[in-house]
């Protein structure tokens, strides 16, 4: 039985990475992941606010009238807010690729185009085997039109592109106007990977309070649907890896996704409630499930319920959303 797969060109015994996540913001979380079994690591997103904060840090440090800018610094998130600064972070980088013999992969979350260039060329000097590019823009301006947002993310990807030869994956949201034509265009700038997707940590209100508060709800199986609907979408459609994020807990997860057209997927909440050792749980459990259905690998198995290949297609389409409430109606 073959359980490989490839994954922005890197060949891995298996599917199951793990996400972007507080698991691996040390070396000692690192070797975890790799004894455990992870095929790779994404290290937790740097933000481009980080950097900011940093460079303006140093501005005011070193201006003689640094004083008059004080000020400014308090708009940026306390640094305490962040596992890791941006210093912090490469070094962290290099010393995890010099503990493990995975693929680590850095993640970056930037904000503005000129944003990314410089440390998404730093990350790959210090030995990130890939780059995610964590695409997470709130357009909360009425006058930012989605074409503005949708212009703006393929033109980074292909000035990242440009500066680095690394691997480049792309973590979306679902909240784009008409996602399959933004991942063609992502997939055309030369993205390698499209990362599907991304969980917002929505705020909540406290009505006594009257403050927004911060919320963290961890993931199950059935956010996984989302992710199935657009991976079987895309699959065949595009050149790029297609990677699976959010809801995936247990073996029929990988299989679903598998079967819709993942070529890897990603953990994060599951391995925060059960912790590193559940991917190996996982791991047996895929492939006891092929072994006793008859799949000789992985790669057969993919895409075999795309929207392509499923007997159904309407499924995936305006025709099921129609049955589905004639259905309930009835």
């Amino acid at each position: 039985m073959n359980l490989g797969t490839e994954y922005l060109g890197l060949v891995l015994p298996h599917p199951l990475v793990a996400g972007a996540g507080p698991l691996a913001d040390d070396l000692d979380g690192v070797k975890r992941l790799e004894d455990a079994g992870a095929a790779a690591i994404v290290l937790r997103s740097l933000f481009e606010e980080q950097i900011t904060r940093e460079q303006m840090s140093e501005y005011i440090n070193l201006d003689s009238h640094g004083e008059s800018f004080a000020e400014a610094a308090s708009y940026f998130p306390s640094p305490h807010a962040f596992a890791l600064g941006p210093f912090q972070y490469l070094e962290h980088l290099r010393r995890a690729k010099e503990a493990v013999g995975i693929p680590v992969i850095a993640s970056l979350n930037g904000a503005t185009p000129g944003g990314w260039i410089e440390y998404a060329r730093l990350m790959a000097q210090a030995g990130a085997d890939a780059l995610e590019l964590n695409l997470y823009r709130l357009a909360t301006d009425p006058e930012t039109t989605s074409a503005n947002i949708e212009g703006q993310a393929v033109e980074t990807v292909r000035e990242v592109k440009k500066c680095v030869t690394i691997p480049v994956a792309v973590k979306l949201s679902p909240f784009y106007t008409a996602f399959a034509h933004l991942a063609h265009d992502l997939d055309r700038a030369g993205a390698d990977g499209l990362v599907i997707f991304n969980r917002f940590y929505q705020p909540d209100i406290d009505a006594e309070e009257l403050t927004a508060t911060r919320t963290l709800h961890l993931s199950d199986s059935s956010e996984l649907r989302l992710r199935l609907h657009w991976i079987a979408i895309l699959s065949g459609r595009v050149r790029a890896s297609l990677a699976v994020t959010g809801g995936v807990h247990t073996a029929l997860d990988v299989v679903k996704a598998t079967m819709a057209g993942a070529h890897v997927t990603q953990m994060v909440s599951a391995l925060l409630m059960h912790g590193p050792a559940h991917l190996r749980t996982v791991l047996g459990d895929l492939a006891a499930w092929m072994h006793e259905h008859e799949w000789e690998s992985l790669a057969t198995m993919r895409g075999n319920m795309s929207l392509f290949k499923v007997p159904d297609p309407d499924a995936y389409e305006r025709a099921n959303y129609m049955l589905m409430l004639q259905g309930w109606r009835a």
